[in-house]
């Protein structure tokens, strides 16, 4: 797979083109037939102007013979602040690697580090072929990751964590109500919106522990004001699902729809312990789960019921939750981690290829409000593609079930070439809006400074 016309690099070089072909792959659309089709697609002015015709032209040609041409990957749970810990909160439960690593590291971040970490994740996501995500960072700098997305081309949805109660929180990260609004409110303003729709905002209190019922509350009745998104944890872990329950009389899910922090507005990470009435009030608010399966495992909070919310109509999609408890942002890893477990629990045929690749894809978008945009592969919508090269010892032979070599055999290293908003960000593996040996130089700059900030040994 090779691009035959030269693309730019640098930091505008997603800016420089208004057609792309990319010829003589094999294009798995994601729509709602799951149509499969051998041939091109012609992006033009950042929309998919035609699918498997033959003959077009276009500013750059990329060649993706022996290739599977599909929609990016939509992540609904990231933690772009958090890529910098990777490996310094190991083995350890929910709420002690909250309190003894994360927390402390993220009120050590400052604006340089933050940007540094977000630089990172994207470079990260945009080579293992997720071409949007949903993010939660801290309570601080949050500006300085949505201008790494806005620098980077890449699709997020971004939210300023939100946190105003909690004993061993650190004077840092621990807000009061007001002005955790307040500088919410002034983020939404200046981002929602921005880069043609590519860049939006989410309100995003950390979850019930960290949150008071008051501030709950503000953010239940601002998101539907202002028409954005709530993202938020819910049910993760047992010791978490216990507290909430001692503190409110209601489980953690229940407790969240009694405030009005439900609805196909709302994305719910984890949903781990849920009773029946959970997930019945899920289905019947269409309040989507976002699954992070290796972060579960990681953390040893449990196997969530993926094939049960599936079977009751529940939205879900993947995310690799953050750095600091996976530690890769890999999705493909994560289709097939969540695969493998509902087969385990549940048998064989539980959750094959086909709806897992789904889950990864339209299913996220759909979560994330973008069904209409992105998540597939259709006339009109904005060209948000992928191209990964199956022609490898681990995928080979393909032919057989195409969708089964993407779940269960393709890798990170597999994705040659990335298009966004249709400007592409990566071609034959070369990140084209980030110098990935300045992102990797900065990152361990950053990262020795910040772990002696926060007291941890690096």
């Amino acid at each position: 797979m090779s691009v035959t016309v030269g693309i730019e690099t640098g930091k505008n070089a997603c800016h420089t083109m208004n057609s792309i072909l990319i010829k003589g792959g094999t294009l798995v659309t994601m729509d709602d037939q799951d149509s499969i089709v051998r041939g091109d697609l012609l992006i033009r002015d950042g929309r998919i102007a035609s699918i498997g015709e033959q003959g077009a032209t276009a500013d750059t040609i990329i060649d993706a013979a022996g290739c599977a041409v599909l929609p990016g990957f939509v992540q609904t749970h990231i933690h772009l602040c958090q890529t910098l810990f990777r490996g310094a909160a190991d083995d350890l439960s929910l709420l002690d690697w909250l309190k003894k690593r994360v927390w402390p590291m993220e009120a050590a971040h400052t604006a340089d580090s933050i940007r540094a970490s977000a630089r990172l994740g994207v470079a990260e996501l945009i080579k293992g072929g997720t071409t949007c995500a949903l993010t939660m960072e801290t309570v601080n700098h949050t500006e300085e990751v949505f201008k790494v997305v806005e620098e980077t081309g890449f699709r997020a949805t971004v939210g300023k964590c939100m946190m105003d109660k909690g004993d061993d929180v650190p004077g840092p990260l621990h807000e009061v109500m007001a002005v955790s609004l307040k500088e919410s409110l002034a983020l939404l303003e200046t981002w929602n919106g921005k880069a043609d729709g590519r860049i939006r905002y989410c309100f995003a209190p950390r979850f019930a522990l960290s949150c008071t019922r008051e501030l709950l509350s503000q953010v239940a009745q601002l998101a539907k004001d202002r028409g954005v998104m709530v993202h938020t944890h819910a049910s993760e872990n047992l010791d978490e699902c216990a507290l909430v329950e001692g503190e409110t009389g209601l489980r953690n899910v229940a407790y969240l729809d009694s405030l009005g922090l439900a609805g196909p507005h709302v994305v719910l990470a984890h949903c781990v312990h849920l009773d029946a009435a959970e997930f019945e009030m899920l289905a019947n608010t269409h309040t989507n789960v976002a699954h992070c399966p290796s972060s579960n495992l990681k953390l040893g909070s449990g196997v969530a019921e993926i094939k049960t919310m599936l079977d009751r109509g529940i939205s879900v999609s993947l995310g690799a939750d953050g750095a600091a408890c996976n530690n890769r942002l890999d999705m493909f890893t994560e289709m097939r981690s969540m695969a493998l477990l509902q087969k385990a629990l549940h048998g064989p045929e539980a959750l094959p290829a086909r709806q897992a690749l789904r889950i990864a894809t339209i299913a996220g978008a759909k979560a994330l409000g973008l069904a209409k945009e992105i998540g597939s592969l259709e006339i009109g919508k904005r060209a948000d593609v992928i191209v990964v090269n199956l022609r490898s010892l681990h995928s080979t032979p393909y032919a057989r079930d195409l969708v089964s070599a993407l779940v269960y055999s393709a890798q990170t290293t597999d994705v040659q070439s990335v298009v966004i908003d249709g400007r592409a960000v990566m071609a034959d593996g070369k990140l084209l809006t980030l110098d990935e040996k300045a992102v990797l130089d900065e990152a361990v700059r950053e990262s020795g400074e910040l772990l002696r900030r926060a007291g941890i040994e690096p």
